[in-house]
């Protein structure tokens, strides 16, 4: 499990970095600072717990909490591996342990919310959003809802559903 959670968490990175580069396309503000690193953070957060709710379904129980502690725990390690984004100094280590708390606490809101064959349902998909919206500057507070909910959470899912599919199989 520690190598499949190792594989999508580079693919998760890569993931929320696309979306960025999607988001500047449109002009939100997004630039190298905290936004940039809290908007990574969070989209690693919520593509954990969507690849939870696939191993969930894909993975007999204990290979799937060995799965998901791999994963997170690989992405607290990445995000450590890049504080240097936030362009503030951090002590060593309050990367990871924030990314930790953040994982946690999104996974305690999205617990209500269903994951079917379809994805993350409504209500998943818009905690997302209002996650991301959070820490948004003003002037896109109110267009990022619509661009995370219709372009960057399919994308992302539905890579995310392909990778595990091949990576599940193996396993």
């Amino acid at each position: 499990m520690p190598e499949l959670a190792s594989v999508i968490a580079m693919l998760g990175w890569k993931l929320a970095i696309d979306s960025i580069k999607r988001l500047r396309e449109v002009k939100f503000d997004i630039d190298l600072g905290s936004t940039y690193f809290d908007f990574v953070c969070e989209y690693l957060a919520f593509l954990a717990h969507v690849a939870d709710r696939i191993a969930h379904r894909d993975l007999p129980p204990e290979q799937r909490q060995a799965f998901t502690l791999a994963l997170a725990t690989r992405l607290a390690d990445v995000v450590e591996d890049n504080a240097n984004m936030r362009l503030i100094t951090q002590v060593p280590g309050a990367c990871r342990a924030d990314f930790i708390e953040l994982f946690n606490r999104a996974g305690g809101e999205y617990a209500e919310f269903g994951y079917t064959a379809e994805g993350p349902d409504f209500g998943f998909r818009r905690r997302f959003a209002s996650r991301v919206r959070e820490f948004m500057p003003e002037k896109d507070s109110a267009w990022i809802f619509d661009q995370v909910m219709e372009i960057e959470i399919p994308e992302g899912i539905k890579a995310l559903e392909r990778t595990l599919a091949g990576l599940f199989a193996k396993a």
